[in-house]
């Protein structure tokens, strides 16, 4: 497989930043319908996936979320055309069979193991939160992901019952580049990487 383009590389990565502020654009449905669709091409254990995404997109459920949010992410959230809450499902193993027919034994593997299923369901919602930001720069959308909520106030408003629970949030759209700081430090190779 070829690498990809320096203009690809730079859309992904090099030139992406976290934005907060907002152009007032929405985010048509069939774009949030392709993000959502490459991003669970992405590997997870066993074929997993349990990754839940919940778009927020209307005002209705946009005030919903409101009183959830640290007091610093209101305004970005609110201004955003849409905010994704990134949850897993801790039933996730119900659906192997399904998903990972060539290991028929896979819910074993979970069922009644409260520990597996919270390391493979929060650490598999992470990878999948993840590919959804690749894929949503991709498709031209700006991305701002952040962990600061209430869990449980956004777990009993958007993901009732108890089965499904919040990890973190993305808010999407597209972003205006003068409202961007400077790109903060990153580690050089040798400060977090070693080859063995």
């Amino acid at each position: 497989m070829p690498a990809l383009p320096d203009a690809a590389l730079d859309q992904l990565f090099r030139e992406a930043r976290t934005h907060r502020w907002w152009e007032d654009r929405p985010i048509p449905e069939t774009t949030l319908r392709a993000v959502a669709d490459l991003a669970r091409l992405g590997p997870t254990s066993a074929n997993s996936s349990p990754g839940r995404f919940v778009f927020v997109v209307s005002a209705e459920a946009k005030q919903r979320l409101k009183p959830h949010l640290d007091e610093g992410n209101v305004r970005q959230t609110m201004s955003a055309p849409a905010t994704v809450i990134v949850a897993y499902d801790t039933e996730f193993y119900e659906k192997l069979s399904f998903l990972a027919p060539n290991s028929p034994d896979a819910r074993s593997w979970f069922a009644g193991k409260p520990e597996a299923i919270e390391r493979t369901g929060f650490q598999g919602s992470c990878l999948q939160g993840a590919y959804l930001i690749m894929a949503a720069r991709a498709l031209g959308l700006d991305c701002g992901p952040m962990g600061g909520f209430d869990l449980n106030g956004v777990d009993e408003t958007f993901l009732p019952g108890g089965k499904l629970k919040s990890n973190f949030l993305i808010n999407l759209g597209y972003g205006i580049p003068e409202k961007l700081h400077r790109r903060q430090p990153r580690f050089a190779f040798e400060e977090f990487c070693r080859i063995e």
